[in-house]
């Protein structure tokens, strides 16, 4: 937390600076109204198996924390080995997008957190069977009793102390930010020419504000057809509509240079990559190899401060806590 306190002395003191580059990108912003209890409760919760019918994933196994968030492969591995549908998106900085998952069909962090605990070819457990063994648990059930009261557990509870949790997991003081709040010396020529580039080309269309991107759905294959790897067919999915046939979430690049490979079916290995194809099947843009690269450049930029916390200490099964069963067929 003294990171986070930190960060917002330097948003406080350079928010005059940002203001008056009036760039269409602001710095990322330290959480606020933080309940710090939830968040211990969240932490144990997003590192723990035992939410998981293997007993082996759990949040942190698709969402690496020492990884950008991501687990740096195509698709994801869920439960018996099973290959997921689609990449893994970056859980870092994702309290500031409009919607979760790719087809954006979790409202909020909450309703997002419950889906892979119950997804068969993720967690592939129940809610029900989840709650059964955090009761069965007594470190959980009096942390739980310290943070809800005598509420008994839910997966309400499970859900909202898991996204209190994820909503701490924000990455200020990147360099890019650092100029935004005015260091002129935070950013190189080359960084600062990608910077304009981006811009002037048009991807600040859809990658603007504090994450660059997730405040929008848009076609994948505007100007060109993207051939996709994977089946998965966008916000389609969720409304029904026709028009929104891949439609995907507008990915952040916050910390892109940590979240390869890229896209939602995790087609493109590097950034060079991914911003040539970008390039061209968005915009109708082929970049130059100098104009790649001081885009890639500007892109690194966006690394900033990772999460930083002591590993937490899971409390041990009960003596009825159900044993997993991972090769159970």
């Amino acid at each position: 937390m003294k990171s986070i306190i930190l960060s917002a002395l330097l948003v406080l003191s350079g928010s005059v600076a940002a203001a008056e580059r009036n760039e269409p990108v602001q710095p990322i912003v330290p959480p606020g109204n933080i309940n710090l209890g939830m968040v211990e409760l969240g932490k144990k919760l997003f590192f723990d198996p035992r939410l998981s019918r293997s007993g082996f994933i759990s949040c942190n196994s698709c969402h690496n924390l020492s990884m950008g968030g991501t687990d740096n492969i195509p698709t994801s591995v869920g439960d018996r080995w099973q290959q997921g549908p689609i990449n893994s998106p970056t859980v870092l900085n994702s309290s500031l997008s409009v919607a979760q998952f790719w087809d954006g069909r979790a409202a909020d962090l909450k309703e997002q957190a419950g889906g892979p605990i119950a997804n068969p070819g993720e967690m592939a457990f129940s809610h029900t069977l989840a709650v059964d063994v955090l009761s069965s648990i007594p470190g959980y059930v009096m942390e739980f009793r310290q943070v809800f009261g005598n509420t008994p557990i839910g997966i309400d509870a499970v859900t909202t102390a898991i996204a209190e949790f994820e909503k701490t997991l924000v990455t200020p003081n990147s360099p890019f930010d650092q100029w935004l709040l005015g260091d002129d010396d935070a950013l190189s020529a080359k960084e600062l020419a990608g910077y304009e580039l981006f811009k002037n080309s048009g991807c600040i269309a859809c990658h603007n504000g504090p994450a660059l991107g997730g405040t929008s759905f848009q076609k994948m294959g505007v100007m060109a057809p993207y051939e996709a790897r994977v089946p998965a067919e966008g916000r389609s999915a969720v409304t029904g509509r026709d028009a929104d046939r891949f439609n995907f979430k507008v990915p952040t690049l916050r910390n892109v240079e940590l979240t390869y490979p890229y896209f939602h079916d995790g087609a493109a290995n590097t950034l060079t990559e991914a911003v040539d194809i970008m390039g061209r099947l968005q915009l109708g843009k082929t970049f130059t190899p100098e104009e790649n690269a001081q885009v890639v450049a500007f892109l690194k930029s966006l690394t900033g401060d990772q999460p930083r916390f002591l590993l937490p200490i899971l409390p041990p099964s009960g003596d009825d806590t159900p044993r997993p069963q991972p090769f159970d067929r």
